[in-house]
């Protein structure tokens, strides 16, 4: 199966990326996932369902421990990810 999670952190700062923005981005991108983007305003990744919760959890943990104050996210299956597993 695979998943795209979407995520944001904050407090924003427009000025510079806060510590607990660039951990996030840190996180992701060396999480080994497909088609990262990383932008001020939101971020998407995706891949294998197993690397994406693994990378989310991180996530999580080091943006929330670098000064985040709150983590929106949403993960999705991809369309046809799900029937990848099935057999």
């Amino acid at each position: 199966m695979r998943l795209r999670v979407e995520f944001t952190t904050e407090p924003f700062d427009l000025d510079e990326a806060p510590p607990h923005a660039v951990v996030a981005r840190e996180v992701v991108q060396g999480a080994g996932l497909d088609a990262v983007d990383v932008g001020p305003f939101g971020n998407t990744a995706e891949g294998d369902a197993d690397a994406v919760l693994a990378a989310v959890d991180a996530m999580l943990r080091k943006t929330l421990g670098a000064g985040a104050t709150r983590v929106s996210l949403q993960v999705n299956v991809v369309e046809g990810g799900a029937e990848e597993g099935a057999g």
